[in-house]
């Protein structure tokens, strides 16, 4: 169910579904990206890492995130543009690790149209 402007609040919680993270979602965003970095690409040099194993690109783990917050479906048809981002890397994400989203609503203001707001 879409929400607007005026159905939310400062403060206000959601949390998305699990989503893993597989070797072929993986090796796929390294192949798109280019960034073959071989903490993402080569189990025998991630095994000597300070991780012990491969972990999944920052920026893929990102890009899972924002389909997780589409996948809540709480901004169908209401959102028009996503003006910013905070993001906190809470530790590595690792092959078959699944995550989950959670947002808050951080602030609300009109826009200077006044027909609609800012979140």
């Amino acid at each position: 169910m879409a929400l607007f402007y005026e159905d939310l609040h400062v403060g206000q919680v959601f949390e998305s579904v699990g989503r893993t993270v597989t070797d072929h979602d993986v090796m796929t965003f390294a192949g798109i990206s280019g960034d073959f970095n071989q903490l993402h690409t080569d189990d025998e040099f991630a095994k000597k890492s300070n991780f012990g194993t491969r972990i999944a690109h920052g920026i893929l783990v990102l890009g899972i995130a924002t389909g997780l917050t589409q996948r809540m479906g709480i901004f169908d048809g209401s959102a028009i543009a996503l003006l910013g981002l905070e993001w906190d890397f809470k530790g590595p994400v690792k092959i078959n690790d699944t995550i989950y989203l959670r947002m808050t609503i951080g602030s609300l203001r009109e826009s200077k149209k006044g027909d609609r707001g800012i979140v």
